[in-house]
């Protein structure tokens, strides 16, 4: 099954870390999926299983300290996604502290993965975006053929 993960979602992590995925994000992502920290920014990405295979499997392309630091990194609090009855799912310390997530939550699917936000860091990425001219984004949109 080709994953198409879209749109945005807004729910609220509550006092036991549990964070409700969205059903056609579950759908999409199947019953097995993994949670980790995000190497570009404070949030999390969301990944089926051989997404996350086929992500972490380039690691291999990294040598010496730095494949080790890398491996740490994205090892270390990464968790499998399985959610409960309501469709949530309990995120770690160190997946929360990342993601610097406190209460209000995005989900944004984008393609192969979601990202997980704290509302108030993505809301301040989105105001940035929108900040660029619409001569910016056609230009950069040009660069890669879109």
């Amino acid at each position: 099954m080709s994953v198409s993960l879209k749109n945005e979602y807004r729910h609220t992590v509550d006092a036991k870390k549990r964070l409700f995925i969205p059903a056609k994000h579950r759908e999409q992502l199947g019953k097995d999926f993994v949670v980790c920290r995000s190497v570009r920014g404070n949030c999390l990405r969301v990944f089926p299983k051989e997404g996350w295979e086929e992500y972490t499997e380039k690691l291999s392309q990294l040598k010496g300290q730095t494949a080790d630091v890398m491996t740490r990194f994205l090892f270390r609090f990464t968790i499998d996604g399985e959610s409960d009855a309501q469709g949530r799912i309990v995120l770690n310390e160190g997946l929360m502290e990342h993601a610097q997530l406190k209460k209000d939550a995005v989900i944004l699917g984008l393609g192969k993965y979601a990202e997980i936000w704290a509302a108030e860091l993505y809301d301040a990425q989105v105001a940035e975006v929108e900040s660029l001219s619409m001569e910016d984004i056609i230009a950069a949109a040009d660069e890669v053929g879109l």
